[in-house]
């Protein structure tokens, strides 16, 4: 491998771990980063003259080290603060050795899920947590993550500085958090993930519904946690379902970018491959025990070669709505139950979610499917037209104006049909 090869598969590889370590020793969130960047500037240029090292990660570390050490004699004045920051004095003659990702306790394991749980933590901002996530988690780059969300760079830049000020301000530690605050801080951290996933999958906002990448980003996420958090059955649940649901992607749209619902796919165009994947982790775990383990349940049935068993997906999501009273699991239920064979039940059931979900578009579009089923073209075409008010991707829009056409279209073929 060339140099130039090997210092990108090295930001790959080691970038957020090695950040992790940075970042506990030096407790300084832009120290440890700019240090970094500066060492593998520092690879970049040297590395196609003398060779790659024989361990890349911990030259990097190092280097990175070093530069932090001088940055912080710069910034405060050498000894009078080195003390309160290394632990040990002589660490800038220390070679570190090359960080062993299945160490134990007090390893580079720990030192990432610390930074992972500070990235979310609850004072901040959901837009600062995806931010950092995809800056420290999965080390992409700022230009990186600026495409992935549709916003300049500088804005980013500027948003994931915010983010780091904050940090710094809060007073957020970079620990591990006790036994007791695990599963909330997990909660926390598992729907940010999934946060990144779904944007990615379906889009809220912009010409392109679907952003393959970002999704792509969010699932390297997921393993990275299932690595960290191997005893975490709501981790595997989450990696299983994203996993499930990616698979699909192809089938998703036509050849000319249209959306293609789920009763229409070809699903000759799954990657049977991923879902095999997606049902093995699925199988690892015992009987449904949390909320992503049933959305993966839901999954795994959408991703049968044969006809989805719908009754079985109205059950899970029942159980679901029971356990979350989320009007999204409700919303996602009527459809299960009109597939089912039900449309009038289904119905019923988007009864009194106008209040919960007035912004999302997907309601009335549910809601006109369910009309236009039952014969009630009139209130169908309202329903889609409500929809297009709030509806915020092209490509969405587009479909909602398409089944609009659709129904007057056959209103008027009807029409003409009863003439004498």
């Amino acid at each position: 491998m060339n140099a130039p090869d090997a210092v990108e598969q090295a930001y790959r590889e080691h970038w957020s771990r090695l950040l992790a370590l940075l970042v506990t020793r030096m407790r300084r969130f832009d120290i440890a980063e700019d240090s970094l960047q500066d060492a593998f500037l520092a690879a970049a240029r040297t590395w196609p003259e003398r060779g790659v090292p024989f361990h890349p990660a911990a030259w990097l570390l190092t280097a990175a080290h070093r530069r932090a050490l001088d940055r912080i004699r710069r910034e405060e004045n050498e000894r009078r603060r080195l003390p309160l920051l290394v632990t040990d004095p002589r660490a800038e003659d220390v070679v570190v050795e090359d960080p062993d990702p299945d160490a134990g306790p007090g390893s580079i394991v720990d030192e990432r899920l610390r930074l992972l749980f500070a990235c979310c933590h609850p004072a901040l901002s959901a837009d600062a947590r995806a931010a950092l996530m995809l800056r420290f988690g999965a080390g992409l780059r700022t230009a990186e993550i600026a495409r992935l969300f549709l916003v300049p760079e500088p804005t980013m830049a500027a948003r994931l500085t915010r983010a780091k000020a904050k940090m710094a301000l809060a007073g957020i530690p970079l620990r591990r958090p006790t036994a007791e605050d695990v599963p909330a801080r997990l909660r926390v951290l598992l729907k940010v993930v999934y946060l990144l996933f779904t944007e990615g999958y379906r889009a809220t906002a912009g010409p392109e519904l679907r952003r393959p990448r970002l999704a792509g980003e969010a699932i390297r996420l997921g393993y990275l946690l299932c690595e960290l958090l191997p005893d975490q059955d709501e981790a595997l649940a989450l990696l299983a379902l994203m996993i499930l649901q990616h698979a699909r992607r192809d089938a998703r749209f036509d050849g000319e970018g249209r959306l293609v619902l789920m009763a229409d796919q070809d699903r000759t165009t799954w990657r049977h491959d991923e879902i095999d994947r997606g049902l093995d982790l699925l199988r690892r775990l015992g009987p449904a025990s949390g909320d992503y383990h049933l959305q993966a349940l839901v999954a795994a049935e959408h991703s049968k070669p044969e006809a989805t068993d719908w009754p079985r997906v109205a059950q899970l999501y029942a159980e679901l709505e029971r356990r979350t009273a989320s009007p999204v699991v409700r919303l996602n239920r009527a459809v299960a139950v009109a597939e089912a064979g039900s449309p009038e039940a289904a119905l019923t059931l988007l009864d009194g979610l106008d209040e919960a979900l007035p912004t999302n578009h997907l309601l009335p579009t549910v809601r006109g499917e369910l009309l236009s089923r039952l014969d009630r073209t009139e209130e169908a075409a309202a329903a889609f037209d409500a929809a297009l008010r709030l509806v915020r991707t092209d490509a969405e829009r587009a479909h909602l104006r398409r089944r609009r056409a659709d129904l007057r279209r056959g209103a008027d073929e009807e029409a003409g049909g009863e003439r004498p």
